[in-house]
């Protein structure tokens, strides 16, 4: 690679229904019980490009953060298995995802970097970034 080599991004977006507490005195109101539809984007990462001209496919990258998705869809995340005995903050579902997304990503994937973003409303988001061995 150049000194100078291009680092590109490609994302995808999607959403999520979940229920959830906060049982924790900080979080006011919202230790009850109660909904939230989070709109997700995936942000992969490449220095260059693949052989193909792209970052990854965007097909391969919907249906990987769409099969994450998958399993937290209209589900409690309080009764989640992976996330039992965990404050489901949407930093915390940040993590999560980025972490099952990561598990499905191709070998020799080529990626350095995946960001999860997650909205909760249009003025309030929270991300994660895992820096990643191409």
């Amino acid at each position: 690679m150049p000194a100078h080599a291009p680092v590109f991004r490609v994302a995808v977006d999607d959403h999520v229904m979940i229920a959830h507490s906060l049982p924790d005195e900080f979080f006011g109101p919202a230790q009850q019980l109660h909904g939230a539809t989070l709109a997700i984007t995936a942000t992969f990462e490449r220095v260059g490009l693949d052989e193909h001209g792209v970052v990854m496919d965007i097909g391969v990258a919907t249906s990987l953060l769409g099969g994450v998705l998958d399993g937290l869809r209209y589900r409690n995340l309080d009764e989640h298995p992976d996330l039992s005995g965990k404050i489901t903050t949407t930093e915390v579902v940040c993590q999560y995802v980025a972490e099952q997304v990561v598990q499905g990503l191709p070998d020799h994937h080529g990626l350095r970097a995946l960001e999860i973003a997650a909205d909760e409303h249009p003025q309030a988001r929270a991300s994660v970034r895992l820096e990643l061995s191409p």
